[in-house]
């Protein structure tokens, strides 16, 4: 399946919402969905590693940078960290690094933009919060999916067997 949000959008329409964020795609796994752990964080990834070092089987990372894009809330590092601990995606509402060996990793990444300074590390930030991102929200819990299209949320997980392949 090349695009999977079309196809969601059209069944699920009631139960979808679309978050109209300006993303790029930067990683090698275009289609990407799970259940969404937000972090709110201002040019400062140490909680990304924290949270990063988890399990994150079934999940989406979400950081909210506050869009700011003057230095990487992700790079290839934190990325690798993420498929050894099987995280499906991560959306950064900021920067990130790395691009070219993003581009060949299999995790779902998208951003606002690139940015090759790093972060400080002050251990600031706050997680599982709500985010409001372009005046939508994104609770703790809520289902992401991912493509090349865009970012849906759905308070539910919705059934990918009812699409057509």
């Amino acid at each position: 399946m090349k695009d999977l949000l079309p196809d969601l959008c059209d069944h699920y329409e009631q139960d979808i919402h679309f978050l109209p964020i300006g993303c790029h795609d930067y990683g090698g796994r275009n289609i990407f969905y799970g259940q969404c752990v937000t972090l709110r964080c201002f040019e400062d990834n140490s909680l990304v590693r924290d949270i990063l070092s988890q399990d994150g089987t079934g999940k989406v990372l979400f950081i909210d940078g506050h869009g700011s894009c003057r230095r990487a809330l992700l790079g290839d590092q934190l990325a690798l960290l993420a498929i050894k601990n099987n995280w499906q995606g991560i959306i950064v509402n900021g920067a990130v690094r790395d691009i070219a060996t993003l581009a060949t990793l299999n995790l779902g990444v998208k951003a606002l933009g690139g940015c090759p300074i790093k972060t400080v590390k002050r251990q600031m930030g706050e997680l599982n919060v709500t985010l409001n991102i372009s005046e939508k929200l994104v609770y703790p819990g809520d289902y992401i999916y991912a493509d090349l299209n865009g970012i849906i949320l759905s308070k539910q997980a919705l059934d990918l067997s009812v699409l057509n392949d």
